[in-house]
This record gives C-alpha cells, structure tokens and sequence, in this order.
C-alpha cells in the first residue's frame, strides 16, 4: 500500500508567521512560536513510515530543519486553501501512485503520531478520514483517491470548513470516519495551552 503524507507549511517569515496570534504577542513571539510548532510537527511524522512531503506556501528553504529526514519538498500551487489542497491531493496520487493520502498543517500541538497512524489504518477500509478541529476545520484530511469535490464551494477560514467537507462527501456518497477533535493554535489562549509542551528553540 503507498501511503503518502502532505505537510503544509509557511515559509517562516517575520510578520507573515501566525498573524493572528502575533497580533496578540508580536511578530517575534509569534515567529518564535511557529517555528517551535514547526518543530513539534517535525518530531510527530519523523517516524512515520510513508512517503512525506513538505509544502511551502512560498518557494521551498534551501536549507531548515527538513532537510533532516527524508522529506520531499514542494511548492504549493493556488490562489486559496482549497486549490493549494486540491493540487496537492492530485498530484500527489498522480505522481506517487499512492493508495492514500494525508494532509496536516502545521498549527496542531495536540496532534500525535497515533492519529496519523490511525488515519492510515482508517483509509484500508473507509473512503475519507478527517480530523475535526474544534473551531469547525480539520487539521487532518485523508482520502484513498482524489475526490476535487471536497475542496469546492468551501466557506475557508470559517467554523463551517468540516461541515462543508463532509457534506461533500455525503453527497459523493463516500464512507467516511471521524478522528478525535483537537485544537489549532490560533489565538494567544490556544498558545498558552500548550507552550509548555513544545521543542525549546
């Protein structure tokens, strides 16, 4: 079974870095905290035995800490969340021939390697696997093909993102499981949860 993992990730600039906690702590701090969530993320999929890559939301860094490992990187392609998803998916399938894919991001601090390895397990026998975040997204979604309609007509950056893709999928008439609901840091409470348990930097 080829089973391939997507990493999205942005390019960890000051000022560009988790803005929205930024405009609570600061650029620096919030830099400082992604780059510790960066590394958090890192240290979950190292051990993961499927074909990753890393793709950056600008041209990929030449030299980080993904160079460590073997990590594929790439470039995201277009103009939203969803297309940039949507042409990850298919050329990841397309490419790789893989069985099932998996996409995160890189703002979960909850997220351990038993929901990866869970997801896997889930994609033998189910359609769609996806891991609700409590402000209504997803910090996991997996499929054991490219489905583009579960990135159209998709409300992005709202509470209704999990709700939107999974109706998508009732309408497909695709099986489809649900991970345990965790959070993304976005906000400085959701930071100061779990600071505490991150990679010093």
């Amino acid at each position: 079974m080829n089973r391939d993992l997507i990493i999205f990730v942005k390019n960890p600039v000051l000022g560009r870095a988790k803005t929205r906690l930024a405009a609570s702590i600061g650029d620096e701090a919030a830099l400082k905290a992604y780059l510790q969530l960066l590394s958090y993320t890192k240290q979950v999929v190292d051990e993961l035995d499927v074909q990753k890559s890393v793709w950056y939301s600008s041209e990929p860094e030449a030299n980080d800490l993904w160079n460590i490992g073997n990590y594929f990187k790439k470039k995201q392609q277009g103009k939203d969340l969803g297309k940039k998803m949507s042409y990850a998916f298919e050329s990841t399938f397309r490419e790789n021939q893989a069985d099932a894919v998996v996409i995160i991001g890189s703002d979960c601090a909850e997220l351990k390697p038993e929901h990866l390895n869970e997801a896997f397990e889930v994609l033998r026998s189910t359609d769609v696997v996806l891991g609700p975040a409590k402000d209504g997204g997803y910090y996991l979604l997996g499929m054991r093909q490219f489905v583009p309609e579960l990135f159209n007509a998709i409300a992005w950056s709202t509470s209704d993102v999990a709700k939107q893709t999974l109706d998508a999928a009732e309408k497909k008439e695709l099986s489809y499981k649900l991970l345990e609901e965790l959070s993304d840091v976005d906000t400085e409470e959701d930071w100061k949860k779990v600071k505490h348990r991150l990679p010093k930097l």
